[in-house]
């Protein structure tokens, strides 16, 4: 069954890793190409010069609001930088445009619109996820895409929790039953971090689900959400409002 519209953020970890990035495009591309999903949207992480922006933030103790539009400028700098890797990707910054369009497959800059209607706090806590679930609001979509180079949360067992409500994921870090990131594997370093504290008061907000997919080289997890009708066989995590 063909979706119609799907929004997905690309993290900085597959922005900044060139197989990563081009295996999780060619896995965008195809599911356009085969009509599984209609309208793409991609939302660019900050990746490393959001990084940059916080160290200048913590050395040189410039203000909450400049740091704020400094990280999501480097969004639309990685965007950019997205187009020209990938000439195939329509680029869009007037989002009354995006909304009306209904078939593309494209990048959408995120900082004229943000810096318009000013939705979100100005605050560490809000970054790339928080931005992509509110621009699924803006859509009227129900789920938004988090594409990271992990497989999911885990808990204690290193098991992936493949469904959590916001209040599961709240009680069980409170009661210590994630994995713990510094505690485990180099391999399993790789599937369990944490994700941004800001995004499960929006999933709250506007009862809007938000899932994470894994974006890493030399696998399919992608293309597989969307294709494999068995539950069992797909590889995510999804946090749902209830």
């Amino acid at each position: 069954m063909a979706t119609e519209v799907a929004i997905f953020k690309i993290g900085g970890k597959i922005l900044d890793n060139s197989k990563h990035l081009i295996n999780t495009i060619a896995q965008l591309t195809q599911l356009y190409e085969d009509s599984v999903i209609k309208k793409i949207i991609i939302i660019p992480g900050g990746g490393t010069l959001a990084n940059f922006v916080r160290k200048i933030y913590l050395e040189f103790k410039i203000n909450d609001e400049l740091a704020h539009w400094i990280a999501i400028y480097s969004m639309n700098y990685n965007g950019l930088e997205l187009k020209r890797k990938f000439a195939h990707l329509e680029i869009f910054e007037d989002f009354e445009h995006l909304r009306n369009e209904k078939r593309i497959f494209s990048i959408f800059l995120p900082y004229k619109y943000l810096r318009l209607v000013d939705p979100l706090p100005h605050s560490w806590d809000v970054t790339s996820d928080s931005i992509t679930l509110y621009y699924a609001y803006c859509l009227g979509l129900n789920e938004c895409f988090l594409i990271k180079d992990i497989d999911g949360i885990l808990d204690k067992n290193n098991h992936i929790i493949k469904e959590l409500s916001t209040i599961e994921l709240k009680k069980f870090k409170k009661e210590g039953n994630l994995a713990r990131y510094n505690s485990i594997s180099s391999d399993l370093k790789t599937q369990s971090k944490p994700i941004d504290p800001y995004l499960t008061i929006l999933i709250e907000q506007y009862k809007i689900n938000a899932t994470i997919l894994n974006g890493v080289s030399e696998n399919l997890k992608i293309f597989n959400y969307f294709t494999t009708s068995n539950k069992e066989n797909k590889v995510f995590t999804r946090i749902s409002f209830e």
